[in-house]
C-alpha cells in the first residue's frame, strides 16, 4: 500500500483508480520515491529510443524530457522553482518559507528553471544516444534514492498544518531505509561500463552540501527542498557521466 501511495503522490498517472489509499500512508511515501524513478526513467528512456527512430537525437532528448514532465505533473520542477525563489529572495527563515509557499513564480525561479533545463538538455545531448538513455535509466532513481535520505538527516522546517501538501513525511525505519537504498542502487546496472560509477560521487557531494545549506538557512527541509534536491542531484549525475565520457573517449 505504501508503494501505491508513492506512485499516486509522485506521478500523475491514474494509480488512484486501483484502490483507495488511507491518508496516513502518504507520510511514508519517501521510501518508495526511488522506485517511482524506475517508472519515470523507464518511460523517458523508451520515449528517447523510440522517437530517435524517426527524429534527430536532439528532438528525441527533448521529447524524453517532456515525457517525464507530463508523468510527474512538473512536481519536482515546481519545487525547484520555489527553492530558487525562496533561498534567492529570502533573508531569513520565515521569509524563505513564506516565499516558497507563494504559488507565484519569481525571477529567481524562472532563471533557475531556464538554466536547469539548458544544462539537462545540453548534458544529455553531448552523449551518444545509447549512453544518454542509460544515464536516464540510472540517474532518475539513484538521485531520488539519495535525495530521500534528507528526511533522515533534517527535520521538517514547517508545522504540518502549514505544509502545502498537508503531509509531513515520517522518518524512515531501518527497513524503509534499506528499501529506498536498494531501489536507488539497482538501476546503476544500466551503466555500460564500471568506470561510469564515478558519476555517483558528484551526487553525494551535491546532497551533502545542499542539505547542509538547508540546515543552515531554515533548520530543516520542505517538500520544495525535496523536489529541488532530487533534480540537482540528478543533474550532478549527468555532469559526472559527461565528465567520465569526455575523459575516457
Amino acid at each position: 500500500m505504501r508503494i501505491l501511495a508513492a506512485f499516486i503522490f509522485f506521478t500523475r498517472l491514474p494509480f488512484w483508480r486501483i484502490t483507495s489509499v488511507p491518508g496516513d500512508y502518504f507520510k511514508n511515501v519517501v521510501s518508495g520515491w526511488a522506485m517511482t524513478g524506475w517508472l519515470t526513467a523507464g518511460i523517458s528512456a523508451a520515449v528517447l529510443y523510440s522517437s530517435a527512430l524517426v527524429f534527430p537525437g536532439s528532438v528525441a532528448i527533448l521529447l524524453a524530457i517532456i515525457s517525464r514532465l507530463l508523468i510527474t505533473g512538473c512536481l519536482h520542477e515546481d519545487g525547484l522553482a520555489d527553492f530558487f525563489d525562496g533561498f534567492g529572495g529570502g533573508s531569513d527563515k520565515q521569509k524563505i518559507l513564506s516565499i516558497m509557499k507563494d504559488s507565484h513564480i519569481g525571477t529567481y525561479g524562472v532563471v533557475g528553471l531556464v538554466f536547469y533545463f539548458l544544462m539537462l538538455y545540453t548534458l544529455l545531448s553531448s552523449l551518444p544516444l545509447d549512453l544518454a538513455g542509460c544515464a536516464i535509466l540510472a540517474a532518475d532513481p539513484f538521485a531520488k534514492g539519495v535525495s530521500s535520505m534528507i528526511i533522515n538527516r533534517l527535520p521538517y522546517a514547517r508545522k504540518e498544518e502549514d505544509s502545502k501538501a498537508k503531509v509531513v513525511y515520517s522518518r524512515m525505519t531501518p527497513g524503509e531505509y534499506l528499501f529506498s537504498a536498494v531501489c536507488g542502487l539497482i538501476p546503476l546496472v544500466w551503466l555500460p561500463e564500471i568506470h561510469y560509477l564515478w558519476a555517483t560521487f558528484p551526487v553525494l557531494l551535491c546532497w551533502y552540501f545542499l542539505t547542509s545549506f538547508m540546515k543552515k538557512k531554515i533548520g530543516g527541509y520542505t517538500g520544495d527542498c525535496c523536489g529541488a534536491l532530487t533534480l540537482l542531484c540528478e543533474l550532478s549525475f549527468h555532469m559526472g557521466i559527461v565528465l567520465v565520457y569526455s575523459v575516457t573517449h
